[in-house]
């Protein structure tokens, strides 16, 4: 199985799954990351340049991310870029990748950059309807991301709603707390969504809801059978 995540910032793919990433890739499935805003200027906390890079090369490698494809549009400016320059971007992701199923922001998320990031990959992931080279793509699903998917303040938009769920255990939990400290200047105290404590609670609540010894939880908006 092909995996392609698709996210505005380092850091998300980890956040929003980041345990499943390194369980599909030690099963030898194949996953790939698309990052829309590599640099992210406006973080708070943020690393110098070199270190940021040198952070997420760190963090994919432990997870067994193979393929890594970067842009540089602008932080929270994302809806100043021109819708077809990102979903361009996608596009050409889904292209080398050849992804089954492809994973990207609820767009819902409070982050202006989620979604811009998720409504770039709702027209993306169409290609193969345009392309007839291209391979079908199988599934399309939403991550939540902490800080981001929780907040659900636009009513207009429905609420992230769960039902895939991937069962991570504690190991899967330890490695993703591993894999996002290795972003400087990300983790917070408890009880921010982003620390040790609310990561763990959170795979923890969700592994309850399905029987499962920890998991993280997607929402599957189409399959294909």
């Amino acid at each position: 199985m092909n995996y392609l995540i698709v996210v505005a910032h380092p850091d998300d793919e980890v956040l929003g799954a980041g345990a499943s990433i390194r369980k599909w890739s030690q099963n030898g499935d194949k996953v790939d990351i698309a990052i829309l805003c590599t640099e992210a200027k406006a973080r708070a906390f943020r690393p110098e340049d070199n270190e940021l890079e040198a952070d997420t090369d760190e963090s994919t490698k432990f997870l067994g991310v193979n393929k890594k494809f970067e842009a540089t549009f602008p932080n929270i400016e994302m809806n100043t870029v021109p819708h077809l320059k990102l979903v361009q971007f996608i596009e050409q992701a889904i292209r080398e990748s050849q992804p089954d199923v492809i994973i990207t922001h609820h767009a819902a998320d409070t982050n202006n950059d989620h979604l811009m990031t998720s409504m770039a990959c709702q027209e993306a992931f169409r290609l193969y309807q345009r392309r007839p080279e291209q391979k079908p793509l199988s599934e399309f699903w939403y991550m939540e991301v902490g800080s981001a998917s929780d907040w659900n303040v636009n009513s207009a938009f429905n609420a992230f709603r769960p039902n895939v769920y991937v069962e991570i255990g504690k190991e899967g939990v330890e490695a993703k707390i591993k894999a996002l400290s290795m972003y400087r200047g990300v983790m917070r105290p408890y009880p921010h969504p982003r620390s040790d404590e609310a990561m763990e609670g959170l795979a923890a609540w969700r592994g309850s809801q399905v029987g499962s010894m920890y998991a993280e939880a997607f929402e599957c908006a189409m399959r294909r059978i």
